[in-house]
């Protein structure tokens, strides 16, 4: 019996001749490190199997909070600020989702204060101290990413907020806004 390393040695000796690839595929000359950095990150998180990364301050402060010259009480506030500020879980629209107008330091004071309820019973939630105004955007239709669409509810009261663990600042950062535990107005 013979081996294909006999009988066909020719296209054999010419495959192993071919030139390599180039050790980087996706590197682009024009764009700066950082904005690469990032890319690689977005599709990694976008494309793999396993859960999502940590929540950061910077990725929380993007999604989340929003600045104090924003008129929240437009009634189409969260189809638009969903999009701009590119809310999504894996492309996939979110259920609901807390646009707030504070301060990130107000809502990391409320990650050491004592366990409160949140929406669904469980007491694991921090309230904050700081009365903010806020829109709470509710799922209506779409399934993906730029097809979402959202009702707009402006409120004001009390954030009620997860946090997590952050291992590289060794402190716990706000991860998610459970609930608006709202305050009459004035």
């Amino acid at each position: 019996m013979r081996s294909l390393l006999t009988t066909q040695n020719l296209p054999l000796l010419l495959l192993l001749l071919q030139p390599r690839p180039p050790p980087v595929l996706m590197q682009y000359e024009d764009t700066a490190e950082e904005r690469q950095e990032e890319f690689e990150d977005l599709r990694s998180e976008l494309y793999s199997t396993g859960p999502t990364k940590p929540p950061t301050r910077k990725s929380f402060e993007s999604e989340v909070i929003v600045d104090n010259y924003e008129p929240l009480e437009d009634l189409n506030y969260c189809d638009f600020g969903i999009m701009m500020k590119n809310v999504h879980t894996r492309l996939k629209c979110r259920k609901e989702h807390f646009f707030v107008q504070t301060k990130y330091e107000d809502l990391q004071k409320a990650c050491s204060t004592r366990f409160v309820a949140c929406k669904n019973g469980v007491k694991r939630c921090h309230k904050s101290k700081t009365i903010t105004k806020a829109v709470y955007c509710n799922y209506t239709q779409g399934t993906r990413m730029p097809d979402c669409r959202y009702t707009s509810f402006y409120m004001r009261g009390y954030p009620i907020i997860t946090c997590q663990w952050q291992d590289d600042i060794e402190s716990l950062v706000p991860e998610y806004i459970n609930n608006i535990l709202e305050v009459p107005d004035k």
